[in-house]
């Protein structure tokens, strides 16, 4: 068994419950085309294969792309040696489900790899850190600009956790499931998505702070006119960004 490359964030399931779970999260059909990012030794893989009709695994790592296809003769299996960040999603079959087990220090990236993508999958199902999947998944209260990122694009809900015990290495913290089915239509408009982000930004610029203090900052305004931008949109004026609904940014938006 080749050893995990700690730069690369590599960590080995093989917990077969875990693993079936995870491709059962993505609802594989038989004619579907899956992309696995990360396919590292080929655990996980061995489940898509079984499900989908063919796998496309891209795979950073040159060593375990190389001696990947040799462990699934006659499978419809496709390695591709290359960061998941540089990969022309365009390339893949409109309706393509993603499915990976994720190093934690690109997690973000990949998500909005997925979801800002001319050609988004139909759903993704990532193990990734416990903490950031339920900062994906957060609900008004405890909301981020990761969870705002992945939610304007998909509908975002939690799988298992996973223990680190069951990792080789065990990594410092517990895994979970997060499941994204992306949206037929975005929540805003692709037109709007610049300035409706600009807002949410300045907005989490200074979180703690109240948001006619953190937007007033952010955006070079004054107090009052945030203030009167907060009324119009319905909003209490000591509210924080963390509190807002992905429909009251896109009101505050316009009003600002």
């Amino acid at each position: 068994m080749a050893a995990p490359n700690k730069s690369l964030g590599q960590h080995w399931l093989h917990d077969r419950l875990v693993l079936e779970h995870i491709a059962e999260c993505a609802d594989i059909h038989e004619d579907d085309t899956v992309l696995e990012i990360g396919p590292g030794l080929g655990t996980l893989t061995s489940e898509l294969l079984r499900r989908a009709k063919k796998v496309v695994a891209v795979e950073f790592d040159a060593e375990l792309a190389r001696k990947l296809p040799g462990q699934f003769p006659g499978k419809n299996l496709e390695v591709i040696n290359q960061d998941i960040l540089s990969f022309d999603l365009s390339q893949l079959p409109s309706g393509y489900k993603v499915v990976a087990n994720v190093p934690y220090y690109i997690t973000s990236k990949i998500v909005q790899l997925l979801m800002t993508s001319s050609n988004k999958p139909a759903n993704a199902v990532l193990l990734v850190q416990k903490e950031v999947a339920e900062r994906i998944a957060a609900q008004p209260g405890n909301m981020s600009i990761l969870a705002i990122s992945a939610q304007l694009f998909a509908e975002a809900s939690l799988g298992d956790v996973v223990p680190a015990y069951l990792f080789t290495p065990p990594p410092k913290v517990d895994s979970q499931v997060i499941i994204l089915h992306t949206r037929l239509t975005p929540l805003i408009d692709i037109q709007d998505e610049k300035q409706y982000f600009r807002v949410v930004k300045a907005g989490f610029s200074a979180k703690r702070k109240k948001l006619r203090s953190s937007l007033s900052g952010g955006l070079g305004i004054s107090k009052d006119e945030v203030e009167k931008a907060l009324s119009h949109a319905g909003i209490l004026p000591d509210a924080r960004a963390q509190d807002l609904t992905l429909d009251e940014w896109k009101t505050l938006t316009t009003y600002l």
